[in-house]
């Protein structure tokens, strides 16, 4: 009984020690939906912590729910092709999680990122429950588009305002 009670109480403590981000060496890896105007999809990003504040990654989304539009034969077709629904971005972070100091379980991270599609900007809060999960949420707008001509509907997919929300854990 004494030896299930220290166990417990260990597994207690490590519990309480849950922390949302590190420093050098941290690695955190997030999935989840992305939301924007158009389209739906998945989401995933990696994140390597190479300084008391600061992370590089790289971060992906795939769009799946994308409105689909009627031919010139009256055939329906989804209006994006994958190079629109697909889009791969390198990201910066300046996590300020122990800079506010709200909680050691929850981190705020601005940065900037630069993707197949453009240039732009996020916002990212994530809180972890145990010292590997936690949930997250993002917002970004692109700075500036690559095609500076008008978009097409599928252009606009990637090049507009999103949130993503989901899972984010420790590895």
């Amino acid at each position: 009984m004494k030896l299930f009670a220290t166990i417990f109480a260990l597994l207690f403590v490590q519990l309480t020690f849950a922390q949302a981000y590190s420093g050098a060496g941290d690695v955190k890896f997030q999935v989840g939906a992305n939301f924007q105007n158009n389209g739906t999809g998945i989401m995933g990003s990696l994140d390597f912590g190479v300084g008391e504040n600061i992370s590089l990654g790289v971060a992906s989304t795939y769009l799946l729910g994308i409105d689909k539009v009627r031919d010139l034969d009256g055939n329906e077709k989804p209006f994006a092709e994958f190079k629109d629904r697909f889009d791969f971005r390198g990201r910066f972070n300046a996590n300020l999680g122990n800079v506010i100091n709200v909680d050691p379980n929850f981190d705020v991270y601005p940065g900037l990122y630069v993707s197949l599609k453009n240039f732009g900007g996020h916002l990212g809060v994530r809180y972890f429950f145990t010292s590997g999960f936690g949930v997250f949420t993002e917002f970004s707008v692109p700075f500036a588009k690559y095609n500076t001509d008008t978009l097409t509907p599928a252009e606009k997919l990637h090049n507009q305002f999103a949130v993503n929300l989901g899972a984010s854990f420790n590895i």
